[in-house]
Protein backbone atom coordinates (compact mmCIF):
# COMPACT_ATOMS: atom_id res chain seq x y z
CA UNK A 1 0.00 0.00 0.00
CA UNK A 2 1.14 3.67 -0.58
CA UNK A 3 -0.16 5.62 2.50
CA UNK A 4 -0.15 9.22 2.92
CA UNK A 5 -0.77 10.71 6.48
CA UNK A 6 -1.30 14.15 7.63
CA UNK A 7 -1.54 15.35 11.29
CA UNK A 8 -2.62 13.39 13.91
CA UNK A 9 -6.39 13.67 15.13
CA UNK A 10 -7.20 12.97 18.54
CA UNK A 11 -11.12 13.79 18.03
CA UNK A 12 -13.54 11.61 16.38
CA UNK A 13 -12.48 9.97 12.76
CA UNK A 14 -14.79 7.84 10.16
CA UNK A 15 -13.27 5.29 8.03
CA UNK A 16 -14.36 4.84 3.91
CA UNK A 17 -12.91 1.75 2.51
CA UNK A 18 -13.05 2.00 -1.59
CA UNK A 19 -13.20 -1.04 -2.93
CA UNK A 20 -12.85 0.12 -7.26
CA UNK A 21 -11.77 -1.83 -10.12
CA UNK A 22 -8.20 -1.79 -10.28
CA UNK A 23 -7.32 -0.82 -6.40
CA UNK A 24 -8.55 -0.77 -2.71
CA UNK A 25 -8.43 2.18 -0.52
CA UNK A 26 -8.74 3.14 2.98
CA UNK A 27 -9.29 6.88 3.55
CA UNK A 28 -10.08 8.29 7.46
CA UNK A 29 -11.87 11.68 7.75
CA UNK A 30 -12.08 13.76 10.68
CA UNK A 31 -15.09 14.99 11.87
CA UNK A 32 -14.69 18.24 9.56
CA UNK A 33 -14.42 15.59 6.70
CA UNK A 34 -10.69 16.18 6.20
CA UNK A 35 -9.50 13.41 4.96
CA UNK A 36 -6.19 12.71 7.26
CA UNK A 37 -5.15 9.60 5.97
CA UNK A 38 -5.23 6.93 3.23
CA UNK A 39 -3.43 3.92 1.49
CA UNK A 40 -4.02 2.37 -1.69
CA UNK A 41 -2.99 -0.79 -2.97
CA UNK A 42 -3.40 -2.48 -6.27
CA UNK A 43 -4.70 -6.33 -7.29
CA UNK A 44 -4.24 -7.87 -10.47
CA UNK A 45 -6.25 -7.88 -13.67
CA UNK A 46 -6.63 -11.37 -15.15
CA UNK A 47 -7.94 -11.72 -18.55
CA UNK A 48 -7.97 -14.97 -19.21
CA UNK A 49 -10.07 -14.53 -22.75
CA UNK A 50 -10.12 -11.32 -25.25
CA UNK A 51 -13.04 -9.42 -23.50
CA UNK A 52 -13.12 -11.35 -19.69
CA UNK A 53 -11.89 -9.19 -17.05
CA UNK A 54 -11.69 -11.29 -13.34
CA UNK A 55 -10.20 -10.66 -10.17
CA UNK A 56 -8.64 -12.97 -7.60
CA UNK A 57 -11.67 -12.74 -4.52
CA UNK A 58 -8.61 -13.22 -1.87
CA UNK A 59 -6.26 -10.55 -3.83
CA UNK A 60 -9.42 -7.98 -3.50
CA UNK A 61 -9.45 -9.10 0.19
CA UNK A 62 -6.12 -9.00 1.21
CA UNK A 63 -5.96 -5.58 -0.32
CA UNK A 64 -9.00 -3.87 1.78
CA UNK A 65 -6.93 -5.47 4.77
CA UNK A 66 -3.69 -4.53 4.19
CA UNK A 67 -4.65 -0.59 3.63
CA UNK A 68 -6.64 -0.56 7.22
CA UNK A 69 -3.73 -2.15 8.78
CA UNK A 70 -1.18 0.41 7.04
CA UNK A 71 -3.65 3.40 8.33
CA UNK A 72 -4.26 2.32 11.53
CA UNK A 73 -0.82 1.17 12.66
CA UNK A 74 -0.76 5.49 13.56
CA UNK A 75 -4.32 5.58 14.86
CA UNK A 76 -5.93 4.28 18.01
CA UNK A 77 -9.25 1.68 16.51
CA UNK A 78 -11.17 3.48 19.22
CA UNK A 79 -11.34 6.96 17.41
CA UNK A 80 -13.23 5.66 14.98
CA UNK A 81 -16.43 5.49 14.80
CA UNK A 82 -18.00 4.23 11.95
CA UNK A 83 -16.99 2.76 8.30
CA UNK A 84 -18.95 2.96 5.03
CA UNK A 85 -17.72 0.81 1.96
CA UNK A 86 -18.09 1.55 -1.63
CA UNK A 87 -17.48 -1.02 -4.16
CA UNK A 88 -17.74 -2.21 -8.04
CA UNK A 89 -21.86 -3.16 -7.22
CA UNK A 90 -21.78 -5.33 -10.65
CA UNK A 91 -18.65 -7.39 -10.31
CA UNK A 92 -19.71 -10.73 -9.28
CA UNK A 93 -18.44 -13.78 -6.54
CA UNK A 94 -20.16 -16.88 -5.63
CA UNK A 95 -19.17 -18.17 -2.29
CA UNK A 96 -19.00 -21.50 -0.86
CA UNK A 97 -21.71 -21.53 1.94
CA UNK A 98 -19.76 -24.17 3.65
CA UNK A 99 -16.29 -22.96 3.37
CA UNK A 100 -16.83 -19.90 3.30
CA UNK A 101 -14.04 -19.74 0.49
CA UNK A 102 -14.80 -17.78 -3.38
CA UNK A 103 -15.86 -20.80 -5.88
CA UNK A 104 -14.12 -18.79 -8.90
CA UNK A 105 -12.48 -15.51 -9.21
CA UNK A 106 -15.07 -12.36 -9.20
CA UNK A 107 -16.14 -11.54 -12.61
CA UNK A 108 -16.23 -8.07 -12.99
CA UNK A 109 -18.40 -5.57 -14.24
CA UNK A 110 -16.33 -5.17 -17.34
CA UNK A 111 -16.46 -8.62 -18.76
CA UNK A 112 -18.08 -9.27 -21.91
CA UNK A 113 -18.47 -12.63 -21.67
CA UNK A 114 -22.12 -12.66 -21.31
CA UNK A 115 -22.81 -10.06 -23.56
CA UNK A 116 -25.06 -12.30 -26.06
CA UNK A 117 -27.38 -12.94 -23.04
CA UNK A 118 -27.45 -9.67 -22.44
CA UNK A 119 -28.52 -8.24 -25.72
CA UNK A 120 -31.10 -11.45 -26.38
CA UNK A 121 -32.97 -10.29 -23.39
CA UNK A 122 -33.15 -6.38 -24.27
CA UNK A 123 -34.33 -7.94 -27.64
CA UNK A 124 -37.09 -10.34 -26.27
Amino acid sequence: CGAMSEAKDDGVLLGSIDQGTTSSRFILFDRRGRQVAVAQKEFTQITPKNGWVEHDPMEILSSVQECIAEVMQDYSPELVRAVGITNQRETTIMWDRDTGKPLYNAIVWLDTRAKAVSDRIIEE
